[in-house]
């Protein structure tokens, strides 16, 4: 093997896994309310969770969109097509760069930053978007700016790169699994999904390399001779590239973060945890085991791809890794019953409040259709008239005299 191509398979790998070890920490909500901190919440951006309903719909979903882009490059100006997309990467680039440069800047100093200025918008009380920034986060801003107007100019596969890491760490710490038995299936699903679009058809491979778009990390095969030319010379078309797309590493990045927090989770119920609950120091085995489990699938496709010369469906080797990983180490802890019950505590949150409004909206409904029958007058019912309380009944003699003649 040559050792360029060598460089670049460790690449990929690389960039495979910072963006799951980032993204997965950034996930985790630290416990800052027994801690003196006077900001409780660890970060103000709102996660959404997958369901089960929703793990089962994904891969329909994704199906649908996939073909919808093999025949749109299939028939369509694939230009017109790219540029339409590149806009919107840009415009979604702008964000999720940002949004990187803070987790990278956080892991590198320690600090938060989060700024002295605090947006908050509520809607009949209740909050909507609570967001604090300082003037870090307007340099910020104009950096991830200029690195997204620099690559809709040039398509340069390194800004790609910086973009499609970005995105991959923001759904990493935004999407997040409401069960293990959510990610399980999900996973299982995506399985059959990507074995199916690989293998079956030739629709996953034409995509991948019609879609000009930061939706994937690609690197040089040839990079020692790209190096020898500058890096930052846009390469000729026809460069050969290896490519890793985003969805083999956000979807089992987010079964990697669930078992971080399931870590955090465990970790809090401890004395440990309850004298120091916001900390990133505490005991990780599912996240360890889940992130070399990984590892390792990841170099199992490498590996099979060098060997048959042939594009492999990632999630092939990478779905059985992450969910044995995660079963394996509940049954060597003994936590079986633990691992299927756990669910975030954001989800519970969530569904106790969801419940306390469903109550609170019976009860009222039930509270007015009392009013409403207790305003109305039965039928058959008359009221009796003053001084006419005592009425003759058929059969009693009259109490009233006759005259005298």
């Amino acid at each position: 093997m040559e050792p360029g191509l060598i460089f670049a398979y460790v690449a990929i790998g690389i960039m495979a896994l910072l963006p799951i070890y980032f993204g997965a920490h950034a996930a985790v909500k630290l416990n800052k309310k027994k801690s003196g901190s006077k900001d409780e919440k660890d970060d103000s951006d709102e996660a959404e969770f997958f369901s089960l309903n929703d793990a089962k719909w994904f891969p329909i979903i994704g199906s649908i969109t996939l073909f919808s882009l093999y025949l749109a490059f299939t028939y369509l100006d694939k230009e017109l097509i790219n540029t339409l997309l590149t806009v919107y990467f840009c415009v979604l680039g702008v964000g999720s760069s940002t949004k990187l440069f803070l987790i990278v800047g956080r892991a590198i100093t320690g600090w938060e930053l989060k700024g002295d200025y605090h947006l908050l918008l509520t809607k009949k009380g209740q909050e909507v978007i609570s967001q604090r920034f300082g003037m870090h986060h307007f340099a910020l801003l104009g950096l991830s700016t200029a690195l997204t107007v620099y690559y809709a100019i040039t398509k340069h596969w390194i800004v790609s790169n910086v973009l499609g890491e970005a995105f991959s760490v923001t759904a990493v710490q935004l999407l997040n699994l409401d069960s293990f038995t959510t990610g399980i299936v999900l996973l299982a699903a995506l399985f059959v999904y990507d074995i199916f679009w690989v293998f079956g058809t030739d629709v996953m491979v034409t995509v991948a390399r019609n879609f000009d778009a930061p939706i994937k990390v690609v690197f040089p095969k040839d990079f020692l001779g790209l190096f020898a030319e500058g890096l930052w010379k846009v390469p000729e078309k026809g460069t050969p590239f290896t490519m890793l797309g985003l969805g083999d590493i956000v979807i089992p990045g987010i079964f990697v973060a669930l078992c971080l927090q399931f870590d955090y989770h465990n970790y809090l119920k401890t004395a440990a945890g309850k004298k120091n609950p916001a900390t990133y120091s505490f005991p990780k085995p599912y996240f360890t085991t889940c992130f070399i489990f990984y590892t390792l699938g990841l170099v199992t496709t490498i590996v099979v791809m060098h060997a048959f010369q042939a594009a492999q469906p990632a999630l092939l080797y990478l779905s059985p890794a992450c969910i044995m990983s995660a079963l394996l180490t509940a049954l060597a802890r003994g936590e079986w019953n633990r691992l299927f019950s756990y669910v975030p505590e954001e989800v519970e949150e969530r569904r106790e409040k969801e419940k306390a409004a469903a109550a609170a909206k019976d009860g009222k409904e039930k509270k007015h259709r009392k009013k409403k029958e207790g305003s109305a007058e039965p039928e058959g019912v008359q009221e009796v008239p003053a001084g006419k309380e005592e009425m003759a009944s058929p059969g009693t003699p009259s109490k009233r005299k006759g005259k005298k003649q």
